[in-house]
């Protein structure tokens, strides 16, 4: 069952329940939803990673793990876990499809700006449309190469 702890009346449906599972000692699940990145800003960080890889000649993936990821945005994607048998912590990039939409914002605007100011490439704005229209037949032509 999903509430919306939002409005009163899922508050108190949500309090019942888990009061009523509490009682009878149960083993429960609890998770809360996040708004998921949505396709236009997966469609566009796809495209901003694509201009930026045509245009330093690396691939899309070394763009995305190294740059996107671990310089530009490491406290979202960059995480520790410990290996019990190496008897050490071991680095894991979280993926992009588990950030919520305006941890995706903020990822993309870091990614631009650094983009920008340390690498001299300026990416498109979310909304200029034939900017974007043009990158992704551009990478269509070069997807061989990326």
């Amino acid at each position: 069952m999903v509430y919306d702890l939002n409005t009163d009346l899922d508050r108190e449906r949500f309090k019942r329940r888990v009061n009523a599972l509490y009682t009878k000692r149960s083993i429960v699940e609890c998770k809360e939803f996040k708004p998921r990145r949505t396709d236009a800003q997966n469609k566009y960080l796809h495209c901003i990673i694509g201009e930026f890889a045509m245009q330093t000649g690396n691939t899309m993936e070394y763009v995305k793990r190294e740059y996107f990821k671990r310089l530009c945005n490491p406290e979202l994607f960059v995480c520790y876990v410990h290996d019990e048998l190496a008897k050490r912590d071991i680095e894991r990039l979280r993926s992009s499809r588990d950030l919520d939409t305006g941890e995706m914002t903020t990822a993309i605007e870091r990614f631009r700006n650094w983009a920008a100011m340390e690498a001299g490439i300026e990416l498109p704005d979310a909304n200029d449309d034939k900017w974007i229209d043009y990158i992704e037949r551009e990478m269509q032509h070069q997807k061989t190469w990326l």
